[in-house]
């Protein structure tokens, strides 16, 4: 299946006074995985939107095994584990060097722009 790296810095914004990067932040990183994926492939989710589409997280399953703190520098790991009719089941793995930071899950429904679930579009299961 697919896979993307991305890289980035833990922002100052994103920390807690200790200066630990804050839980609800990592959900955040986790789409900027799947929206470099979908780049790396060739699609952008603003086009696909405009054609009606849409993905909803419908589960999300995060494990956080170490902490990430103010400056570190994260790579994240973003994976298509799975793929039905509706649905897209991606894996991430984030790490500080060789410091596994978090594992996380997602499974993303394909809705149309009233909320009803749909098939994927053929061309974006190529």
């Amino acid at each position: 299946m697919s896979l993307s790296t991305t890289t980035f810095q833990v922002r100052y914004s994103e920390c807690d006074p200790m200066g630990v990067a804050h839980h609800a932040t990592y959900p955040i990183w986790f789409e900027i995985g799947r929206t470099e994926l979908l780049r790396d492939q060739g699609g952008f989710y603003g086009d696909i939107e405009k054609s009606g589409i849409f993905f909803v997280v419908v589960e999300l399953q995060v494990k956080y095994k170490n902490s990430a703190k103010y400056d570190d520098a994260l790579t994240l790991t973003t994976k298509i584990d799975s793929c039905t009719p509706a649905r897209l089941c991606h894996s991430y793995e984030l790490r500080r060097k060789n410091i596994i930071i978090a594992t996380a899950n997602t499974t993303l429904a394909c809705v149309n722009n009233e909320g009803v679930v749909q098939r994927f579009p053929t061309s974006l299961l190529q």
